[in-house]
């Protein structure tokens, strides 16, 4: 019986309190639709059965190693460039390695922190809401960008991430503040509904990754501060 409550409880992942209230107006348009039209009833309890799994907020196993970078979102790898960094983040203006992960409506959107260390500054930018995937979106989107402060081969390295709002995300949720000092994995912020995260980091990172591999956020290597290590190669299958 041991068993399989342990079971239960693994396959049961716990919900984010920022979900709480749309979880309450789903139940509740669910009891109101059902009293007079049981067909919208169903909707409505379909619709918050996904609310329910849209902010699940699962225990992730995270690697731990000097200047190793984990991916802050769960979802695709959409964009790998070198580019200037957003003037907001207060970055070197030369260009730094992105790595950019989208994600839809169906992955995880609790983001953490990909490297460990201490929170320069936080920066929001209002903006448009055009397709996150596009390029263009980390400079037209509404954004919201923060700066680690961490620690590779004994020097301090700066990290830029950005949480970037999309066509159907219309809300960056942080609660982290400049100067805080958190460890690699740690959550500080999700988006809603549908977005994307960049992370700029400094030339000559390894990336350790490849265009279109799926991430997960908290486990998922996306690359090597220090440049060391054998190139990856990859392919569709």
């Amino acid at each position: 019986m041991t068993d399989l409550f342990e079971t239960i409880r693994r396959v049961l992942v716990p919900i984010h309190k920022e979900g709480y209230p749309f979880i309450a107006i789903g139940i509740v348009l669910t009891v109101l639709a059902g009293t007079f039209v049981q067909f919208l009833g169903w909707i409505f309890f379909l619709l918050t059965l996904w609310v329910c799994y849209f902010f699940r907020d699962p225990e992730r196993v995270v690697p731990v190693g000097d200047g190793l970078v984990i991916s802050p979102a769960d979802g695709r790898v959409n964009l790998i460039s070198t580019v200037v960094p957003p003037a907001e983040l207060d970055l070197p203006s030369e260009p730094m390695l992105r790595i950019s992960v989208f994600m839809n409506v169906f992955d995880c959107h609790v983001n953490r922190l990909p490297v460990a260390g201490t929170i320069g500054q936080i920066h929001y930018t209002p903006g448009l809401f055009l397709n996150a995937e596009l390029d263009k979106a980390s400079e037209d989107n509404e954004r919201n960008g923060l700066v680690v402060e961490t620690i590779c081969n004994g020097e301090t390295v700066r990290v830029g991430v950005v949480q970037i709002a999309g066509l159907v995300a219309r809300r960056i949720v942080d609660w982290v503040k400049a100067g805080e000092t958190l460890a690699v994995g740690d959550r500080f912020g999700l988006i809603r509904f549908g977005s994307r995260v960049d992370v700029y980091l400094p030339a000559g990172t390894r990336v350790l990754v490849g265009l279109g591999q799926k991430a997960v956020a908290g486990e998922t290597v996306l690359a090597d501060l220090r440049g060391t290590g054998p190139v990856r190669q990859f392919r569709r299958v």
